[in-house]
């Protein structure tokens, strides 16, 4: 097309042309750019952040609106406890909301281990120690039971210091044994026997062999079950067995116990002693006083 422009005496002519039409474009597609995927990180849904089911933690259902404390967690349970006392059961995963958010329930991690500061006597717990090579004395328990409560809680103590303990069949055998074992300096003896009281056949016996490198003591209990504090195993008080009466069987009679009375003594009554703490203060003082002197040089 053209176009005539008179300006006065000069006419000028501009011509317009039609912009030639593209080439054809081919049907290949260009190569994408490395940045067409990326997108803004507003726009990316992040998953909920993992909290562990810890105990006392407060979580809320939004499915449901119930909001309780964390009063255990199973292997792909928690349950939870609201204020009204009810106690409800979820599976573990997503969907709970925390502190106005939304999170992942898991299963809380195991705690470390960690290492006791105080054997089960009391004393300083030395991690790592080996025994001590045995030392020549002894101390003497009168009965297996007497020897398990010993072990059980003086145990880490007497392996430290060397000490072996054996139990005592009868305390009528102890003059033989203090014989045959001949106490002496580096070599000494203790022993504790049960029901040592005044004018007792025990406290005659214990006169006879007691000397400079040998030591008999004991408490004033019948048996030695009597020496673990009642609360301990969850009655008031032991009970009172006529005398004649075989008294551990009549404590289990009274007390509803089972008739076997290894089965009381390792089940209901060692099983429940932890520390020194559960013991009558009269058989700790005892026990203690026969470790110093059998380890005195």
């Amino acid at each position: 097309m053209r176009l005539r422009l008179d300006h006065g005496r000069y006419a000028h002519r501009v011509s317009f042309r039609r912009p030639a039409r593209p080439a054809a474009q081919t049907r290949s597609v260009p190569p994408r750019s490395q940045y067409d995927n990326l997108v803004h990180p507003r726009t990316v849904k992040k998953p909920p952040v993992q909290v562990e089911a810890e105990k006392d933690l407060v979580v809320e259902d939004p499915s449901s609106g119930f909001v309780g404390a964390v009063v255990r967690c199973e292997k792909d349970v928690v349950h939870l406890e609201d204020r009204f006392g009810r106690v409800k059961g979820y599976p573990l995963g997503p969907g709970f909301w925390v502190e106005g958010r939304p999170v992942t329930l898991v299963r809380p991690r195991a705690a470390a281990p960690v290492a006791p500061t105080r054997s089960a006597s009391g004393s300083t717990y030395v991690a790592g120690a080996r025994a001590r090579v045995a030392r020549e004395g002894r101390v003497y328990v009168e009965g297996k039971h007497d020897a398990e409560l010993v072990e059980k809680v003086w145990g880490h103590d007497l392996r430290i210091e060397g000490v072996v303990v054996e139990p005592l069949h009868g305390v009528d055998d102890l003059p033989g044994i203090v014989r045959e074992f001949r106490p002496a300096s580096g070599r000494r003896l203790g022993v504790l026997v049960d029901h040592l009281v005044g004018g007792s056949k025990e406290s005659r016996i214990a006169a006879q062999v007691t000397g400079a490198h040998a030591l008999v003591v004991g408490h004033p209990y019948i048996d030695i079950w009597q020496a673990v504090k009642p609360s301990v195993v969850g009655i008031r008080a032991w009970p009172t067995v006529p005398r004649g009466e075989d008294w551990k069987t009549g404590v289990c009679r009274r007390l509803g116990w089972e008739d076997d009375t290894g089965y009381v003594w390792a089940q209901r009554i060692l099983a429940r002693v932890r520390t020194w703490t559960d013991l009558e203060p009269e058989l700790i003082g005892r026990v203690e006083e026969l470790i110093d002197f059998v380890t005195a040089d």
